[in-house]
């Protein structure tokens, strides 16, 4: 949620650039990619001169993860995002001894400048303004000229600098100070100043608001918790420790792009942000136009217009793709898009992701309401087919928590579920029903979550659940769940759009504790929210990863949603635009784009 970010993409829900180091085309191409390449390698004990360097700025938390890293309990990849994550980030990282750099697959050809490049989006469901924003389309048009403090890069998911050059933590977690980028102006010749973040995170905080991020920051970040020590430095007095604050205010919350002090809800009139874009045209319905900011911070910016076309549905999108009206389009089920993998004219990208479907169950009345009955459901579930059929293998099976492959903390061993329709059918029986029960399943039109949903309803009718299907446009779905005040977060059973995240936090408290704004499953437990606290507060990958595994146990046995997959960012482009950059989460970077 929603996209959940939102993306819960949420609320739909969670570099110092240049060069801008997120996934970038010609890198990640790749449905041919063998799968071997992801998995996880050790650091090398190789140049140890700079692993000394690195140790000496490190810090203890960074040197316990340096010696994870040495033992080969964690690979290059999960280190270098640790490091990143508690401000060890915009270092010369050893290169023999630590991981490839995140552009080292990047294209070193460079077309021509000046280019217009045509990106078919979905139309937003509402107003395009950061402070509410929470659905891909308006994501991806506000990351044309809102920046972020920092960057999760959009393939090694580690954080890169910029508005922010540096932040860092004292002992506990708790108070977290950032300093900024000098020279940045905003695109009315305003320089950026401290007091500017300080704003921005105060009206996301703000309940009177209506921020689409307060749900992000609850618990974590109050109003009045942002303060300026001076006009390039802030610093953040969080409501509870937190090891991986950083992501909270980083391009993970789309919500969290810095515009003016006095920001007044008018983006799409006007272009309030630091980006390589100025808006030039905003049409609802139709479209947004942006051109060239001349002046950018970030140094010479391609192309010469960026072409925003709204379309009603990724159908359509494809076949504006195909028919030569477009150029780019990210966010697609690969099954629909088939042919056109196998197109020359077309190039596939990829980045990995935690992005998910929470089908959740509520659990505080109804059948669903007996873990028994919620365990059921979930052992239905073909999650290979799901994985092949959708994804054509470019997804990863999920077990029922939030705890993604991509993520540092992730337990290595964490056990798996497969589809074991006997024990369903026992478990139902011995939660009172024999011969099934009805429900109703409501969900969204949005990728293949339609589609996944005709699947969820034929595996609960071979264990003897009835699930009719209730599916809604996005803007039904939602309504003013940013607000908690949506439909889906009552019904009976959801099937949710969660985007990408580059750290589980958000996924841990908005959906699943006792108070989160997204809790559509009305799970309460006392002991999973000490345990998300406590995961929250750990400062140490390894006491993560421990407590990860109390959390994931939990989950499991209480199963108050479902997370069946977890499936790769995508983007198609013709395969003559190089040089852009996308994340998971639907932001797409085209500063450095051109067409060969």
């Amino acid at each position: 949620m929603a996209h959940a970010s939102r993306s819960l993409h949420g609320d739909h829900v969670f570099a110092a650039r240049h060069p801008r180091s997120l996934a970038v085309s010609g890198r990640t191409d790749a449905f041919d990619r063998p799968r071997a390449l992801a998995r996880r390698r050790p650091c090398s004990s190789e140049g140890d001169a700079e692993i000394d360097e690195l140790r000496a700025r490190a810090g203890a938390h960074g040197n316990a993860a340096i010696d994870e890293c040495l033992a080969g309990r964690i690979g290059r990849r999960e280190l270098l995002r640790y490091l990143a994550a508690i401000g060890v980030g915009g270092l010369a990282l050893p290169r023999a001894a630590l991981a490839r750099s995140a552009q080292a697959g990047q294209s070193t050809q460079r077309g021509q400048a000046g280019a217009t490049i045509r990106v078919a989006a979905l139309t937003p469901t509402g107003a395009v303004d950061p402070v509410r924003l929470s659905d891909p389309a308006g994501i991806g048009i506000v990351c044309q000229s809102a920046e972020y403090l920092i960057d999760d890069d959009g393939d090694t998911l580690t954080l890169r600098p910029s508005l922010a050059v540096s932040w860092q933590s004292d002992a506990d977690g708790r108070t977290w100070t950032f300093r900024l980028r000098d020279g940045v102006r905003f695109h009315d010749g305003r320089a950026l100043d401290a007091a500017d973040v300080v704003a921005t995170f105060d009206r996301l905080t703000d309940p009177a608001v209506g921020s689409a991020g307060l749900s992000v920051l609850k618990g974590v970040l109050s109003k009045g918790g942002a303060r300026r020590a001076d006009r390039l430095t802030v610093v953040f007095h969080l409501d509870a420790p937190n090891g991986n604050f950083p992501y909270y205010v980083s391009s993970d919350n789309f919500n969290a792009a810095i515009v003016p002090a006095d920001y007044r809800g008018d983006f799409e009139k006007r272009s309030t942000g630091t980006g390589p874009f100025r808006l030039e045209r905003f049409t609802p319905m139709v479209g947004a136009s942006f051109v060239r900011n001349h002046d950018y911070w970030g140094g010479a910016v391609l192309p010469e217009r960026v072409e925003f076309r709204f379309y009603a549905d990724q159908q359509s999108q494809l076949l504006a793709l195909r028919g030569g009206d477009a150029d780019l389009m990210v966010d697609f089920t690969p099954l629909n898009a088939r042919s056109m993998l196998q197109d020359r004219q077309f190039r596939v990208s990829r980045v990995r992701s935690s992005a998910h479907r929470q089908l959740h169950m509520r659990c505080d009345r109804g059948p669903f309401a007996d873990a028994r009955v919620r365990r059921a459901l979930a052992l239905s579930i073909d999650r290979g087919a799901i994985v092949d059929g959708f994804f054509l293998g470019r997804a990863s099976a999920g077990a029922d928590h939030p705890f993604a492959p991509v993520f540092p903390s992730t337990p290595p061993a964490s056990p798996q579920r497969g589809q074991r329709i006997d024990e369903a059918r026992r478990l139902l029986a011995e939660a009172g029903f024999p011969n099934g029960f009805s429900s109703t399943l409501t969900t969204e039109t949005y990728m293949e979550l339609p589609d996944y949903a005709v699947l969820l309803q034929s595996a609960a009718r071979s264990i003897g659940i009835d699930l009719r299907l209730r599916v809604e446009s996005q803007a039904a779905y939602y309504g003013t769940a940013a607000f908690g005040q949506s439909d889906w977060l009552d019904a009976p059973v959801g099937l949710t759009d969660y985007g990408h995240r580059g750290v589980p936090n958000i996924f841990l408290e908005a959906p699943l504790t006792s108070n989160g704004a997204w809790n559509a499953a009305h799970f309460r437990d006392g002991g999973y929210d000490k345990l998300v606290k406590s995961y929250a507060a750990a400062l140490q990958l390894a006491d993560q990863r421990r407590i990860a595994s109390q959390i994931v146990d939990r989950l499991q046995r209480e199963t108050p949603v479902i997370i069946g997959y977890f499936y790769d960012g995508l983007a198609l482009s013709r395969r003559s635009l190089q040089g852009f950059a996308f994340t998971a989460i639907s932001q797409i970077w085209l500063a450095h784009a051109s067409f060969s």
